[in-house]
Order: C-alpha cells, then sequence, then structure tokens
C-alpha cells in the first residue's frame, strides 16, 4: 500500500479525499467519553423480588413432544400478580411456542436447562405489534416478547434454542447459503410491507402472519423500560436475536450467542435509547452487533432515534460486521461508545461498518472506538457504504460524521479504509489515532468523503499522519 499524506483526485466524477494535518479536527474524544459515566449512571439493571415460579408446578413437562407453553404463561402471570420475581425454567430440555413477559418478571434459564421453541408458524400467532427490518407492521410474535412492560429479565446459564434451520424458519428467505428455497420467497411480503410503509398504510392495517413469510426476531421487549438480559447461550434465531424496539434502560451482558442463519444478527438495538452491552461473545450468520432506528419513509414517520449505546468488553468471531450502525437508521443514530472489544474471524467481513443508502437516509454522528484488538477480517477494518443495496437511487441524503476511532490493532485485513459515499450524501470528520494496521492487501478505497484524518497510523509499518 502507499504512504499516502494528503491528496484530492479526482476520476470519472469520484472525488477522492484523504485530509491530513491542515483538515479540521475531529470531536475531542476526551469529552466525549466523560459522558459515559453519565449514561451509565441511568443504565440500572432492574432487581427482582426473591421469590421463584417453577414452570413445572404449573404443568410443564420436559421432552420432545410436551408444549410447555401454557405452563409458561400460568407462571409468568402467577409470577407478575403476586408483585414479580423469578419463572424458573429447570433443568432439562423444554419445547414452547411464544413466550410473552410481564413487568417484575424474570425468566430464569438453569444451568442444564434448555428452552427448545418449537418451529410451528401457528405457535406464534395470533400476530402481535412489531417492525420486520426496521417497518412497523402485525406479525408473528418474536419468540420472546413483551410490550408496554417494565422491570423485565431473562437469565440464568442455560440455552434457549430457536431450533430454526434451513427446514423451517430459514427457508422462508432467499437471502441464505442453501439457495432459493421452494414456495412464495420472503421478499414477496416483504415488498408488499415496503409498498405500505411508503403508502403510509395505518399499522394495525398491515396484518402479516400466516400467509406470508417474515421471520420473527428472537428477544424483542416493546416500548419496555428497564430491562436485564444476561447469561444466557442463543442459538438458531429465526432472524435477529435479541432486539429491544422502542426501549429505555437496558443492559445485555455474558450472552453467548452462536447463531449461523440468513440475518442472523446477535444484538440490535432498535430505537432504544440508555443501552449497554458488555461482556458477550458473538458468532452470528450476520452482523454481530447493529444499531438500528428504522428504515425508509416509515422510520422517518416514527422518527424515533437510537442513542447513549456503551459496548464493552465483547468477543466478535464469525459474522458480517463486528460493530455496525445500519442499515435501517432512516431515525438516526448518535452517541455511541465501542471499548475494549476483540474481533477476529477469517468469516468476519468487517470491524467497524457503517451503512445506509438514499432511500434509508439517517443520520449517524457522534460514535468512538478505542481499545479494539483485531485478528483478522476479510475485508475492511472501517467501512463506509452509503451505496449499500438501493445505493444513490432514492431521494434521501445519509449522513455519516464525526466518528473517532483511536489504538486499533490489527494482524490482517484486506482493506484498511473502504469509504464510499455518493454527491449529496456526507461522510465528514473521521479520525484515526495510534492506530497499527498490518497485513493490509489493498489500498484504501476513498470516495466523497471529507475531512478524513490519521494521526501516528501505521499501515503495513508505515507511518501515515
Amino acid at each position: 500500500m502507499q504512504n499516502r499524506r494528503s491528496f484530492v483526485a479526482t476520476t470519472a466524477g469520484m472525488t477522492l479525499l484523504a485530509a491530513g494535518r491542515n483538515a479540521s479536527a475531529a470531536p475531542s474524544q476526551a469529552a466525549a467519553w466523560d459522558e459515559v459515566p453519565k449514561i451509565l449512571a441511568r443504565i440500572r439493571p432492574p432487581v427482582f423480588k426473591k421469590r421463584d415460579f417453577d414452570i413445572t408446578k404449573y404443568g410443564a413437562k420436559a421432552g420432545e413432544g410436551t408444549d410447555s407453553s401454557e405452563a409458561i404463561a400460568k407462571a409468568i402471570d402467577a409470577c407478575n400478580k403476586a408483585g414479580g420475581g423469578r419463572v424458573i425454567i429447570p433443568a432439562g430440555d423444554f419445547y414452547t411456542g411464544a413466550v410473552h413477559l410481564k413487568s417484575n418478571v424474570n425468566l430464569y434459564v438453569s444451568k442444564s436447562a434448555t428452552l427448545k421453541f418449537i418451529p410451528d408458524p401457528k405457535k406464534y400467532l395470533p400476530v402481535v405489534f412489531t417492525r420486520f427490518e426496521g417497518t412497523e407492521l402485525m406479525n408473528y410474535s418474536p419468540f420472546i416478547y413483551a410490550i408496554d412492560q417494565e422491570n423485565l429479565g431473562i437469565s440464568g446459564e442455560g440455552t434457549l434454542d430457536g431450533q430454526c434451520s434451513r427446514q423451517n424458519w430459514w427457508s422462508w428467505t432467499t437471502q441464505n447459503p442453501w439457495g432459493k428455497p421452494a414456495g412464495a420467497p420472503m421478499e414477496n411480503s416483504r415488498a408488499i410491507l415496503t409498498s405500505m410503509g411508503e403508502r403510509d398504510v395505518p399499522v394495525k392495517e398491515r396484518i402479516f402472519g400466516e400467509g406470508h413469510y417474515l421471520r420473527p426476531v428472537f428477544i424483542q421487549p416493546t416500548r419496555c423500560k428497564n430491562i436485564v438480559i444476561e447469561g444466557v447461550t442463543i442459538h438458531n434465531s429465526p432472524m435477529w436475536e435479541v432486539s429491544p424496539l422502542y426501549c429505555t434502560n437496558v443492559t445485555v451482558r455474558n450472552l453467548k450467542i452462536d447463531s449461523h442463519g440468513p440475518n442472523n444478527d446477535g444484538c440490535d438495538p432498535d430505537s432504544c435509547k440508555d443501552f449497554l452491552i458488555e461482556n458477550c461473545t458473538f458468532s452470528t450468520g450476520d452482523d454481530c452487533i447493529a444499531i438500528k432506528s428504522g428504515r425508509n419513509r416509515d422510520g422517518r414517520r416514527v422518527a424515533a432515534a437510537t442513542e447513549n449505546v456503551i459496548i464493552r468488553n465483547c468477543d466478535m468471531e464469525d459474522g458480517h460486521g463486528g460493530l455496525t450502525l445500519g442499515s435501517e437508521v432512516s431515525g438516526d443514530v448518535r452517541n455511541v461508545f465501542v471499548e475494549n472489544c476483540r474481533l477476529n474471524s477469517p468469516h468476519l467481513n468487517e470491524a467497524f461498518r457503517f451503512k445506509s443508502n438514499a432511500m434509508r437516509g439517517g443520520t449517524v454522528e457522534n460514535a468512538y472506538f478505542r481499545n479494539i484488538t483485531i485478528g483478522e477480517v476479510a475485508d475492511a477494518i472501517v467501512q463506509v457504504d452509503l451505496l449499500y443495496q438501493e445505493g444513490a437511487k432514492g431521494p434521501e441524503h445519509p449522513i455519516v460524521r464525526n466518528i473517532d476511532i483511536r489504538d486499533v490493532t490489527s494482524k490482517k485485513s484486506k482493506y484498511a479504509l473502504q469509504l464510499r459515499a455518493f454527491p449529496g450524501s456526507q461522510v465528514s470528520n473521521i479520525h484515526l489515532e495510534r492506530c497499527d494496521l498490518q497485513n493490509v492487501a489493498m489500498d484504501d478505497v476513498v470516495q466523497d468523503v471529507q475531512n478524513l484524518t490519521l494521526t501516528d497510523v501505521k499501515v503495513n509499518g508505515k507511518v501515515r499522519a
């Protein structure tokens, strides 16, 4: 890779900019990180009463062929009416359909317990209010769901197994490793929903579920506050795995997520505020963490940003992006702080990933990364892609600005920087400092970017000031 300090070149309508010392400085990282203790002071996991409700006392039985859905619902209802406590999934394999949590209930999955979700779509009816890839609708219930509740927990040392495979939920999408399935694909249903969103069809009339092919997410508290999700192992999700929606004060910690199906993002805060993700391990079929806020016109109608997100001490293995903001960011994303994370896999595409396009638009701003260790990624250390999917074809002008990345080491990647915008969009104030990026195969791709600054950055051993 050539050692470029400061240049501007234009070719075929493409503006390349890598600004050096004379560029405007990125926002003060020190001042930004001073906000983290204030955010953490607002993120307080709920405390549950020391009262247990064992599902076997409400009729649940371990073993395949037994549906414990009704028993689990009874235990949750009893716990809620008693003022709260833990609903215990004891050791063994228990089978269930949708689980709907209520206020002051901690669903506790014991060590050696596995809660297995029956792969029959009818077990996730009637439809509930949710989002599918950033557009509101009435759809199949998420496997674990709550709406308008507070003080919720999912915890324990056991396993949540969605039992999803190419024989059931995963076959609904053509976006999977196994090729186009038989039957009606997801894309037809998604096109109908997207059209409804663009035409402002009332959400109560956007009824999907049976007869359509839009998969639910695994865990989705909706319009809830004071949530903790911790300790459990999660396998084989229909699509996004942990995706709180319109929630405040959320703690996600000590999870092990290993799920490689299509669109199997690990943790996706969706239009949430005050959100902590820590000490988690991700190996996924899509982005490990992806911060979102709604899609296209429907996301702008709702206009609910995700803000004040702290991510620390996490491990990213397989996936598309390790630490991703996008692509559904029509409601904006701001104030994201990431530190002390480790990323390493030949099957992990990008380390830091920002994505939108001219249909989704949105502003992504004030994202700070420090002390990140990267073994290898398949593609780029930093990717900003405003030409994602629909690209420049649309009326919106997405913005990515004020991104500060410091103290990063990497052993292997295809690119150091892959930054692509389009005229009318804005990518500005991207700053890297004290980074050592080794074994980088290709020159940077930097298109329509303003104020890209590098301080004490080494690429293949050569300093780029």
